[in-house]
């Protein structure tokens, strides 16, 4: 199994959780560019190339840092609301850290069955790649992406603060502008 951490850049004071700066690991990635292939796991393990396999559709991308906490239960459910109103050709996932059957477990509790939720505890590949993963935590910090039908970012959001919502009408307006 590879470590995509190591050698990765480090980057210090970038966010802080609570009162202490933290320290990210990877570099942010900007609109414009193409967005990186990873493999996270999907919730019964089997591992899943999110921009690969979504090649020809816009794929929203949300990373939280768990589940578990009432911001990123908030901000999945709300996702999976907006999916309803969405076409085929828009896909939504969430992304954390979580193990997948803790995924599994949560999506069934919450009733979330339009968004797929995915898991980079494994490698921390996405985690790395889209300058996300928080050193001290093995977590994810905050950020929404989208990736257009040609595999490049169109709209990129870290949040400031890990318990910010992103802005959902700019993710929803950028998702359906890269139609």
């Amino acid at each position: 199994m590879s470590n995509p951490t190591q050698g990765a850049p480090e980057r210090a004071n970038v966010i802080s959780i609570g009162d202490k700066p933290a320290t990210i690991i990877g570099n942010d990635v900007k609109a414009g560019e193409f967005a990186p292939h990873f493999v996270a796991s999907a919730n019964n393990w089997a591992p899943v190339d999110v921009v690969g396999e979504n090649s020809g559709r816009v794929v929203i991308i949300a990373a939280v840092p768990s589940l578990d906490t009432p911001t990123c239960d908030m901000e999945t459910r709300r996702f999976n609301q907006e999916a309803a109103s969405l076409g085929d050709d828009i896909r939504i996932y969430v992304i954390s850290t979580d193990f997948p059957m803790a995924q599994k477990r949560w999506c069934g509790n919450a009733g979330v069955d339009r968004v797929q939720t995915v898991s980079d505890v494994l490698n921390a590949e996405f985690g790395v790649k889209y300058g996300l993963l928080v050193k001290e935590r093995r977590y994810l910090r905050r950020a929404v992406f989208v990736v257009d039908r040609a595999g490049k970012l169109s709209y990129v959001d870290y949040m400031v603060k890990l318990g910010d919502q992103p802005d959902y009408d700019a993710v929803l307006t950028a998702a359906k502008a890269a139609l």
